[in-house]
């Protein structure tokens, strides 16, 4: 697949360092975005923190060439919301985020593809599968253009309460 057009940016991916952590964590997106604001209290960053640099839950940091933060991302059962139909075992599940900052200036196709690529080299899965808000019509988009399609929905319990998600997958 070709990459979509729009603005470019460049990234590395390492695994996620606890100081990366913090970070990620202490980002703040303004409404109606602000649900993925992480953290709270100290407790709640240091929950935080073990989630995102345990190995198992395989979460990396994205680093301009500069290296400067700008997003992170995870593959396989942490980036599932409960409540979805995650039965193809043959699809690898993407969790990804990009620095608030770097959200709604053109930057989510590019930084999609690269992040698939990355996933793609070290997994070599047959299909990726994505779980969204489905309040977030800018995130669906830029999946879309990504090649992704819906497969299903769904409403999820707990924090987010009778929030409606969207699996979508495309092949590899």
């Amino acid at each position: 697949m070709t990459e979509p057009a729009g603005q470019q940016i460049r990234v590395t991916f390492q695994p996620l360092t606890a100081a990366d952590a913090e970070e990620v964590l202490g980002w703040r997106y303004a409404a109606p975005y602000d649900r993925y604001n992480l953290a709270g209290d100290a407790a709640a960053l240091a929950a935080g923190v073990a989630v995102l640099t345990d190995p198992a839950n395989a979460y990396f940091t994205a680093h301009t060439l500069a290296g400067e933060v700008v997003g992170f991302c995870c593959f396989g059962a942490d980036a599932r919301v409960p409540g979805g139909d995650y039965a193809d075992t043959d699809a690898l599940d993407v969790g990804l985020g990009l620095r608030p900052d770097h959200t709604g200036r053109g930057l989510g196709a590019a930084y999609v593809t690269q992040v698939l690529a990355f996933g793609r080299k070290v997994y070599a899965p047959a299909r990726f599968r994505l779980t969204v808000a489905a309040f977030n019509a800018r995130a669906l988009a830029v999946y879309g253009r990504c090649g992704f399609h819906e497969h299903s929905r769904f409403r999820k319990g707990g924090r987010l309460d009778g929030d409606e998600f969207v699996l979508l997958t495309r092949d590899t």
